[in-house]
């Protein structure tokens, strides 16, 4: 498992450390969890780009979107107000939350087919104009 502050992206397991493990038969999918701070409000509370963001990602990463992605504003907290995003994938799913009241976006990419964490962390921060993230990953066997 790795964990990086600031977008330490050389510390985070690249697509071919996944296919190593793959070719062992150990890994059966990788986990990645992206909080990106202090983003740009009005990208965060935009409906049509979140989902710009999901079509985009998807593509960089060669994932398979799975029907339409959702995305829905709740939260009757304003502490946890904000849009919720779901995109299926063939291999499994894209998700995130972005809080309004603190500019911070959730995310997490979950899939059997490999992907590189650094790529995926790096893009969201700045599709987000973010100014921070912690990432998280872990394999899951």
């Amino acid at each position: 498992m790795a964990k990086t502050q600031g977008c330490c992206l050389e510390a985070l397991p690249s697509k071919f450390d996944m296919l190593e493990e793959a070719s062992r038969g150990t890994v059966w999918g990788i986990a990645s969890s992206i909080d990106i701070y202090d983003c740009d409000p009005q990208t965060i509370r935009n409906k049509e780009k979140i989902k710009e963001f999901v079509k985009k990602l998807c593509d960089l990463i060669e994932m398979k979107r799975f029907g339409e992605t959702q995305v829905v504003h709740f939260g009757e907290d304003e502490r946890v107000a904000g849009f919720s995003m779901v995109q299926l994938i063939e291999t499994s799913l894209i998700s995130a939350h972005f809080a309004n009241m603190t500019e911070t976006v959730y995310l997490d990419v979950f899939s059997c087919k490999p992907y590189d964490v650094s790529i995926v962390e790096e893009f969201s921060k700045k599709f987000f104009g973010g100014k921070s993230c912690i990432t998280n990953v872990k394999y899951r066997y």
